[in-house]
């Protein structure tokens, strides 16, 4: 996969980018990330990316002209028929929430494009004519989309092929079905008085496999009751 992030702050992605599990899938070949800097790409003489909103009120706005010149740069395209191409992801919190559903539908495409919004928002025919879908990381706002990226960058870069090394890892976890995860325990089998159950020292595999699954359904239950309708 190979994925752009177009971006005001690219700074804000160095570290995520270069350590952890996106670094790992780089380092196996299985993904290439390419930030894209909104001013070095601005057709602006003074590499402005924002402007006051029509209409007035607060905050600045980031300007269409610079969004579609930057893709029109880096695709050779006109900037409205790229998301015929590949997904162009918008980051907003006014997009649909960001799953893990979402993240396995964009770890099979060849390459994805997001873009950052920054300051007040994004001129609204970002929205209409570029972004072919617009993501959210929850119910709360940032003051860029940068960190989101991140995020969902994680979030579908693990999921690519022998990324974690153990394909296990990622059929067992949270919301890969329909339960949140297990509880997990490692060593010392006791510390403090608190102990490991004993069932998992058991050696039984099949009581081991019906408490995760007991548990699994239990904690669900308890944390996300949403999950089992």
């Amino acid at each position: 996969m190979k994925a752009h992030i177009f971006c005001v702050l690219p700074e804000m992605l160095t570290s995520p980018m270069e350590s952890g599990v996106v670094a790992r899938a780089v380092g196996a070949g299985a993904l290439e990330v390419v930030v894209h800097d909104l001013h070095r790409l601005s057709p602006d003489a003074h590499h402005k990316v924002d402007d006051c909103p029509y209409g007035g009120g607060p905050g600045m706005v980031l300007r269409v002209d610079v969004m579609a010149h930057a893709i029109e740069t880096v695709f050779g395209c006109e900037a409205g028929t790229l998301r015929r191409r590949m997904p162009v992801v918008l980051l907003t919190p006014q997009g649909e929430r960001f799953d893990q559903e979402i993240a396995r539908s964009l770890a099979i495409e060849e390459s994805v494009v997001f873009i950052c919004g920054r300051y007040e928002g994004v001129d609204e025919r970002i929205r209409e004519h570029i972004a072919g879908r617009e993501l959210s990381i929850g119910d709360f706002v940032l003051s860029g989309g940068e960190i989101a990226a991140a995020v969902v960058l994680e979030s579908v870069a693990r999921l690519l092929p022998g990324v974690l090394g153990n394909d296990r890892s990622v059929e067992e976890e949270s919301f890969a079905g329909p339960f949140l995860e297990y509880p997990q325990y490692t060593r010392p089998a006791s510390f403090a008085g608190w102990e490991v159950p004993e069932v998992l020292l058991s050696g039984d595999h099949r009581r081991i496999r019906d408490w995760r699954r007991a548990q699994a359904l239990e904690r669900t239950r308890a944390r996300r009751p949403d999950l089992l309708s």
